[in-house]
Protein backbone atom coordinates (compact mmCIF):
# COMPACT_ATOMS: atom_id res chain seq x y z
CA UNK A 1 0.00 0.00 0.00
CA UNK A 2 1.33 3.59 -0.99
CA UNK A 3 0.91 6.74 1.72
CA UNK A 4 0.67 10.06 0.36
CA UNK A 5 2.44 12.23 2.24
CA UNK A 6 2.72 16.12 1.64
CA UNK A 7 5.74 18.46 3.76
CA UNK A 8 6.78 21.63 3.25
CA UNK A 9 9.98 23.59 4.15
CA UNK A 10 12.11 26.60 3.96
CA UNK A 11 15.81 27.00 1.67
CA UNK A 12 16.74 29.41 5.01
CA UNK A 13 19.61 31.49 4.06
CA UNK A 14 21.57 34.52 6.08
CA UNK A 15 24.13 37.37 4.81
CA UNK A 16 27.16 37.26 6.72
CA UNK A 17 30.18 39.62 5.78
CA UNK A 18 28.70 39.86 2.38
CA UNK A 19 28.42 36.11 1.62
CA UNK A 20 25.29 33.93 1.73
CA UNK A 21 24.91 31.43 3.45
CA UNK A 22 22.52 28.87 3.60
CA UNK A 23 21.48 26.57 7.13
CA UNK A 24 21.55 22.71 6.55
CA UNK A 25 20.15 20.28 8.93
CA UNK A 26 21.54 16.89 9.62
CA UNK A 27 18.65 13.93 10.20
CA UNK A 28 18.71 11.43 12.19
CA UNK A 29 19.40 8.78 8.93
CA UNK A 30 22.18 11.47 8.36
CA UNK A 31 20.94 13.11 5.18
CA UNK A 32 22.17 16.69 5.23
CA UNK A 33 18.73 18.40 4.67
CA UNK A 34 16.72 21.82 4.61
CA UNK A 35 14.01 22.71 7.82
CA UNK A 36 11.00 20.73 6.24
CA UNK A 37 8.19 18.63 7.73
CA UNK A 38 4.63 17.22 7.91
CA UNK A 39 1.87 19.41 6.96
CA UNK A 40 -0.48 19.49 10.47
CA UNK A 41 -4.23 19.60 9.65
CA UNK A 42 -5.25 22.73 7.88
CA UNK A 43 -2.20 24.27 7.67
CA UNK A 44 -1.39 26.18 3.93
CA UNK A 45 1.89 25.18 3.06
CA UNK A 46 3.66 28.61 3.55
CA UNK A 47 2.41 28.13 7.70
CA UNK A 48 4.12 24.71 7.87
CA UNK A 49 7.44 26.15 6.40
CA UNK A 50 7.46 29.06 8.95
CA UNK A 51 6.57 25.97 11.85
CA UNK A 52 9.42 24.16 10.89
CA UNK A 53 11.82 26.73 10.46
CA UNK A 54 10.69 27.60 13.76
CA UNK A 55 11.00 24.29 15.44
CA UNK A 56 13.52 22.77 13.32
CA UNK A 57 16.11 25.81 13.54
CA UNK A 58 15.08 27.67 16.58
CA UNK A 59 15.05 30.71 14.30
CA UNK A 60 11.81 33.10 14.81
CA UNK A 61 13.09 36.37 13.36
CA UNK A 62 12.92 35.38 9.12
CA UNK A 63 10.85 36.24 6.07
CA UNK A 64 10.18 33.93 3.41
CA UNK A 65 10.77 35.37 0.02
CA UNK A 66 7.56 35.93 -2.43
CA UNK A 67 7.91 34.09 -5.95
CA UNK A 68 9.91 30.91 -5.03
CA UNK A 69 7.98 27.32 -4.11
CA UNK A 70 9.61 24.03 -5.81
CA UNK A 71 8.35 20.68 -5.00
CA UNK A 72 10.22 17.21 -5.13
CA UNK A 73 9.26 13.66 -4.31
CA UNK A 74 10.79 10.24 -3.09
CA UNK A 75 9.70 7.47 -1.92
CA UNK A 76 10.17 5.40 1.40
CA UNK A 77 9.54 2.44 3.98
CA UNK A 78 7.76 3.12 6.88
CA UNK A 79 6.11 0.45 9.40
CA UNK A 80 5.45 -1.72 6.59
CA UNK A 81 4.49 0.74 4.05
CA UNK A 82 5.09 2.58 0.90
CA UNK A 83 5.29 6.48 1.85
CA UNK A 84 5.17 8.61 -1.69
CA UNK A 85 6.51 12.26 -0.53
CA UNK A 86 5.89 15.54 -1.95
CA UNK A 87 8.14 17.92 -0.05
CA UNK A 88 7.29 22.00 -1.05
CA UNK A 89 10.44 24.44 -0.45
CA UNK A 90 10.47 28.00 -0.03
CA UNK A 91 13.21 30.70 0.66
CA UNK A 92 13.47 32.25 3.95
CA UNK A 93 15.52 34.97 4.77
CA UNK A 94 17.28 34.93 8.12
CA UNK A 95 17.65 38.15 10.11
CA UNK A 96 19.05 35.98 13.02
CA UNK A 97 22.93 35.01 12.81
CA UNK A 98 22.27 31.35 15.13
CA UNK A 99 20.55 28.58 14.59
CA UNK A 100 19.80 25.80 17.78
CA UNK A 101 19.67 21.93 16.91
CA UNK A 102 16.23 20.66 16.93
CA UNK A 103 16.11 17.09 18.96
CA UNK A 104 15.03 15.66 15.52
CA UNK A 105 18.80 16.74 14.24
CA UNK A 106 22.01 15.68 15.10
CA UNK A 107 23.84 18.38 13.38
CA UNK A 108 23.46 22.36 11.93
CA UNK A 109 25.46 24.00 9.47
CA UNK A 110 25.42 27.21 7.50
CA UNK A 111 27.20 27.15 4.80
CA UNK A 112 28.36 29.34 1.84
CA UNK A 113 26.48 28.26 -1.79
CA UNK A 114 29.25 26.02 -2.67
CA UNK A 115 29.55 24.25 0.38
CA UNK A 116 25.61 23.61 0.48
CA UNK A 117 25.85 22.04 -2.92
CA UNK A 118 28.31 19.76 -1.74
CA UNK A 119 27.00 18.45 1.20
CA UNK A 120 23.33 18.25 0.60
CA UNK A 121 22.80 14.39 0.36
CA UNK A 122 19.83 14.22 -2.10
CA UNK A 123 19.37 15.34 -5.77
CA UNK A 124 16.01 16.88 -5.42
CA UNK A 125 16.85 19.33 -2.95
CA UNK A 126 20.52 20.02 -4.09
CA UNK A 127 18.47 20.74 -7.67
CA UNK A 128 16.49 23.29 -5.88
CA UNK A 129 19.19 25.34 -4.09
CA UNK A 130 20.45 25.66 -7.43
CA UNK A 131 16.79 27.21 -8.92
CA UNK A 132 16.78 28.78 -5.37
CA UNK A 133 20.49 30.66 -5.57
CA UNK A 134 19.95 31.56 -9.15
CA UNK A 135 15.97 33.24 -7.46
CA UNK A 136 18.13 35.20 -5.27
CA UNK A 137 21.50 36.13 -7.47
CA UNK A 138 18.21 38.00 -9.77
CA UNK A 139 15.93 39.16 -7.07
CA UNK A 140 19.03 41.40 -5.93
CA UNK A 141 20.19 42.06 -9.14
CA UNK A 142 16.94 43.64 -10.42
CA UNK A 143 14.94 44.63 -6.92
CA UNK A 144 18.83 45.64 -4.86
CA UNK A 145 17.38 43.82 -2.13
CA UNK A 146 15.69 40.24 -1.19
CA UNK A 147 12.20 41.28 -0.74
Amino acid sequence: MTVEATSAGAILFRDTRGCREYLLLKSRPGDWEFPKGGVEGDEELQQTAIREVEEEAGIEEFRLINGFREDYDYVFQASGDTIHKTVHLFIAHSFEASAEISTEHRDLQWRDYEQALNTITQDGPREILKQADDFLDQRLEEEGDYI
